[in-house]
């Protein structure tokens, strides 16, 4: 068999869709371009001449109005929890909690006041803290980086503060040590990653802010609370923690206003909301809707509140702070001055003037940014820059002309008032219009990129359909389609690191890549076109008989119309985004009308009905075949299977009826003790079910008769696993309701069991890695001869094996027939589970990934895992039976109809075990199963919400031999159904047929082969899907709901298929590891 050789063909088309993807995401998620320049006081962006005089010292821009400023960032501070409703009698748990901040803004109304902070998607912390800073916008693609930040190089408040001098103190969420590094005075930071610590940092910021705000050696104090976020993400917002959590930040606000001065600024914020569930990451209603309260023991605003709160953009906050504070508005800003912040005490046209000033210096900083960026990234319209532009200088000129009026006194006050309302109104249009453009300019993509990653990802699903063909036709495959391409590649890659060194110009290592790929996949299509016309000259050569099979070629190709036609439609309704948003629901429907199809299919050509006796023959009636009931009772099944599914179910906010399924919960959540009870041990006995349900499967086969530390793992370990994972759910549920020393106690368990858990299935694999076979072989042989003649070869070679098998079979053939002949009952050598060896493993590697990605996942999605396994072995079993009614001459092929289910079964369960492909879907929890402080790296983390997020695709993935591996296992009776007695050489005929999977060794060369071409199928459908999902993308790259659907869908989608491939290519390794070790057996029981 030809191992290395499968897995580096296969690995090398796994990179050439990586290729693709990587190329096509550098041209669809660029960043935007961020400038190096700064302000600074000398900027020429000061007011006129007569208002300069009254600067104060210190001063740059505008008159500095407060020396201090408190910002108090609540994270994930929804509108609704900073509103208070008199009216409402009974509030929900996140209602009427900030009373203080109501009593302030009744009480004082010209010195606080409460506004809607709209945040800009997407409303992850780490581009909140961005958009707060440097008053810009973030871009989609800084999402993924939102754990692994990195330093802000971009002007920005906190830089302005320092380079003028002022003392920043920082205490809270430690994501602010990698954006602002070295810019703090003084700073305390706590580990924000653990969304299940509700209290660290929000004590941490107690302990030390009220003895930090009465020591003074602060100019800039910001505290960032993370454990209402937190409360959110564990409990929900409608939960009685949340109400504790809110209510403790009332009574911090209470206490903090108390130790303030008259010349400080108090800003308490919100960087983003949360939805129903808690989540947060997507442009949803309200998850944008945040909160903002600004209050000062001085007056700061002319009139009293509006009956409704105002709605600000969040960058607003940037250079309204700024100006206050005394110091240049960051350069790259776009956000607009608070106004009425600037209104003081004097008269209405007094207010006026000073607004207008702040106004007015705010749109000629936005207008050198909007000048500046267009020289550098090129990308801003010419037209809608003219267009602003004279906004601009319209605006300009007729504040010039007002102020040369009123230091002329040549306006009455009516006409004046007028005259500056009008004024502010077009600086306010001007700025407001230059956000819009650049919000849309930001979007920017790379056409030519795109356009090549999207035919490196066809091309490669191209290939894998002629290299599926190709394997099984072509003697010199691997040397002419695998080593003459890679050749090709390799040096196209040379050619372009030795352009880079003789040019001296940056090395694009992305590119190079891709060019690699695009040349190694010519090299493939070069080869395949040199072979397709040999095979047209040969078939042309050939006399007219040769065309006979052309009916049946006809005919195998309308066989593939019905799966390839739910794929193409699958793929093309991508390009909906209805159908993303509701594909949930779309994808159990597909596998179901496939099946439903392949049955109608049985059915119409005659497969499921035979002919009995010559009076049913003469009449035309016929009856069913046996085995067309047991098919229809597996489709029956499966069905069951699907509709279950649906329970489990997460929601879009695009669908607002939708109500995310309670399973999704924790059992921490559940307030009725005996209903967490019972759900608690419906969990662990449906667990214990599918380990007694695969010891069961092993048993039966004869694969648990051995001694070998595998099979002892099997034996005791898989119980001694789920013991684990049941007592870390127990623990888990009820950890919030412990006391005193026992709450110490369940810190250590809820770390230890986790990690008795990674530690024993970590075990079991490694015991499969190492020796997968799980043979009992009785050897009760008598003394006369041996069991093969010698053969006068290479020693282990692959031909010796080719001898050896053959002739141990016929020695365990003569043996049995002597036995029968003499009526003993004397064997000469029983192999328990020798048919079942490869798929045992298998087996046993899916239950011991089955446990790890449970314990990722909430209790009661265990249930929805238990649904996975079972139609798993549902879809094998309708394959088996569907192959033997149809009597197909292929054993080594895996129909298209089988892997396009195992896919739609793969993609049906990501949603049924409580995923989107959204980011607030995400199961940031899985993160910390077994670690009770924060992470040291990013990359476990990743790791862990990774395996959860794509738990199905792990699973399928690595199952995905058990497609070409289970009709042969299938072949076998069942020893427990009664059979009538035969003729001994009836018996011994049989015994010669039932072979299972060892007659994919008796054609080692095909094995190998099927093992390819089963890959290639499956890696073919993973791309057309990923195909789709790119074409969308770039086609609907201006659509509305691009950033809300087609790019969260294809991240995910890409995501996945590198997933995918990743356990394709383990699964595939570890047959052919099962393969070497029985390879490895069978020459030791040669030289027994």
């Amino acid at each position: 068999m030809q191992r290395w050789p499968v897995l580096l063909f296969l690995a090398w088309v796994c990179l050439l869709f990586f290729a693709g993807i990587g190329l096509f995401m550098s041209g669809f998620l660029l960043t935007r371009i961020e400038l190096s320049s700064s302000s600074s006081c000398s900027d020429p962006l000061l007011p006129p001449p007569w208002q300069r005089q009254s600067l104060p010292p210190g001063s740059c821009w505008a008159p500095q109005r407060f020396s201090k400023a408190v910002l108090v960032i609540i994270d994930a501070l929804r509108f609704e929890f900073a509103h208070f409703n008199p009216a409402k009698a009974s509030p929900l748990p996140y209602e009427n909690k900030l009373s203080f901040l109501h009593h302030l803004t009744t009480s004082q109304p010209r010195h606080a006041r409460l506004y809607r902070f709209r945040a800009d998607p997407p409303t992850a912390t780490m581009q909140r803290i961005k958009g707060l800073t440097t008053g810009s916008l973030p871009t989609f693609i800084d999402v993924g980086s939102n754990f692994a930040t990195y330093a802000i190089q971009e002007d920005n408040l906190l830089a302005q503060l320092v380079q003028n001098g002022r003392r920043v103190v920082f205490m809270g969420d430690d994501t602010w040590e990698g954006l602002f590094p070295e810019k703090f005075f003084r700073s305390y930071f706590f580990p924000s990653f653990n969304v299940k610590d509700l209290h660290t940092v929000d004590d941490g910021i107690l302990q030390h802010l009220y003895p930090t705000v009465d020591s003074g050696e602060w100019d800039m104090l910001i505290a960032h609370f993370l454990g209402v976020d937190h409360c959110g993400h564990k409990h929900g917002p409608d939960h009685p923690e949340m109400a504790k959590k809110l209510t403790q930040m009332n009574e911090m606000l209470r206490s903090l206003v108390d130790h303030l001065g008259n010349d400080t600024l108090l800003l308490v914020a919100g960087d983003h909301g949360m939805t129903e569930t808690g989540d947060h990451g997507g442009e949803s209603e309200k998850e944008v809707n945040a909160a903002l309260f600004v209050y000062s023991r001085t007056p700061l605003f002319g009139t009293g509140p509006p009956e409704e709160p105002e709605a600000i953009p969040q960058v607003n906050l940037v250079p309204t702070v700024a100006l206050l504070l005394g110091v240049p508005i960051p350069y790259s800003n776009i956000g607009e001055v608070m106004a009425e912040l600037f209104s003081g005490d004097g008269d209405t046209v007094s207010a006026a003037l000073q607004q207008l000033s702040v106004y007015h210096i705010n749109a000629k900083q936005v207008d050198r940014f909007l000048q500046s960026y267009s020289l550098v990234a090129q990308d801003l319209p010419a037209e809608q820059l003219q267009r602003l532009q004279e906004l601009f200088s319209g605006a300009v000129e007729e504040h010039t002309q007002l102020l040369d009026q009123v230091q002329g006194a040549t306006l009455v006050p009516p006409e004046l008032q007028s005259r500056l309302g009008s004024l502010i109104s077009r600086f306010q249009l001007y700025l407001r219009e230059a956000r819009v453009v650049c919000t849309q300019s930001w979007a920017r993509f790379n056409s030519l990129r795109m356009v090549g990653g999207c035919t490196l990802i066809a091309a490669s699903c191209l290939l894998c359909c002629m290299a599926t063909e190709l394997a099984a036709s072509s003697d010199s495959f691997y040397r002419s389609c695998l080593l003459y391409p890679l050749l090709w590649g390799l040096v196209v890659a040379v050619v372009l690191g030795l352009a880079h060194v003789l040019t001296q110009e940056g090395l694009d290592l992305l590119l190079v890549s891709s060019c690699t790929a695009a040349a190694s996949q010519l090299g493939f299509f070069w080869h395949w076109w040199g072979q397709h016309h040999k095979r047209a000259f040969l078939v042309g050569s050939q006399p007219p008989l040769a065309h006979i099979g052309l009916r049946q070629r006809l005919r195998a190709w309308l066989g593939l119309a019905f799966p390839m036609g739910i794929l193409l439609f699958r793929c093309g309704a991508m390009f909906s985004d209805s159908f993303v948003v509701a594909e949930a629901q779309v994808a159990p429907f597909l596998l179901a009308s496939l099946v439903m199809l392949l049955v109608g299919k049985l059915h119409w050509d005659g497969r499921l009905t035979v002919l009995e006796g010559p009076r049913q023959q003469v009449l035309g009636f016929s009856s069913y075949r046996r085995e067309m009931w047991y098919l229809l009772c597996l489709v029956a099944m499966l069905l069951v299977c699907v509709r279950l599914s649906g329970f489990f179910h997460q929601c879009r906010e695009e669908i607002p009826q939708c109500r995310p399924s309670l399973f999704l919960s924790p059992l921490a959540s559940l307030r009725n003790t005996r209903a967490k009870n019972l759900f608690y041990l419906l969990c662990v006995a449906l667990l214990a079910g599918l380990v007694y349900a695969v010891r069961s499967w092993l048993r039966h086969y004869g694969n648990l008769n051995s001694s070998d530390p595998l099979v002892l793992f099997v034996r005791w370990g898989f119980p001694l696993v789920v013991l684990c994972i049941a007592c870390y759910w127990a623990v888990v549920s009820s950890a919030d309701d412990s006391l005193g020393k026992l709450q110490e106690l369940v810190q250590v368990a809820v770390v230890a069991f986790p990690w008795a858990v990674y530690g024993l299935a970590s075990m079991g694999l490694l015991l499969l890695l190492c020796n997968p076979m799980t043979v009992f072989a009785k050897d009760t042989r008598e003394s006369a001869g041996s069991i093969v003649t010698p053969y006068l070869g290479v020693p282990s070679s692959e031909v010796d094996f080719l001898h050896v098998i053959p002739q141990i079979y016929k020695r365990m053939q003569e043996s049995q027939k002597s036995r029968l002949e003499r009526g003993s009952c004397k064997a000469t050598i029983a192999a328990y589970g020798l048919g079942s060896v490869y798929s045992a493993a298998l087996v046993i590697a899916l239950t011991l990934l089955g446990f790890l990605l449970m314990l990722l996942h909430s209790e009661r999605l265990s249930l929805a895992f238990l649904l996975l396994f079972l139609e798993a072995f549902v879809l094998l079993h309708i394959h088996t039976r569907a192959r033997g009614l149809a009597g197909d001459a292929e054993p080594f092929s895996v129909p298209w109809y089988a892997v396009i289910s195992w896919l739609l079964a793969a993609s049906q369960f990501f949603y049924s075990t409580g995923h989107q492909p959204i980011f607030p879907a995400i199961h940031w929890n899985a993160a910390f199963v077994g670690f009770h402080l924060d992470h040291s790296t990013n990359l476990l983390p990743a790791v862990l919400v990774g395996a959860n997020t794509f738990a199905s695709h792990i699973l399928f993935a690595v199952g995905c031999p058990l497609l070409l591996l289970w009709p042969f296992v299938c072949e076998m009776p069942s020893s427990q159904k009664k059979k009538p007695k035969k003729e001994p050489q009836e018996e011994l005929q049989e015994v010669e047929e039932h072979m299972m999977e060892m007659r994919l060794r008796e054609s080692p060369e095909k094995f190998s082969t099927a093992l390819l071409q089963l890959g290639l199928k499956y890696l073919f459908v993973l791309g057309a899907q990923l195909l789709a999902c790119v074409c969308a993308a770039m086609i609907l790259r201006r659509h509305l709901m691009v950033w809300k659907v087609f790019a969260p869908k294809f991240l995910f989608e890409s995501l996945g298929f590198v997933v995918s491939s990743i356990c394709l290519l383990l699964g595939i390794s570890l047959v052919m590891r099962v393969d070497c070790a029985v390879s490895t057996w069978f020459s030791r029981l040669q030289l027994r």
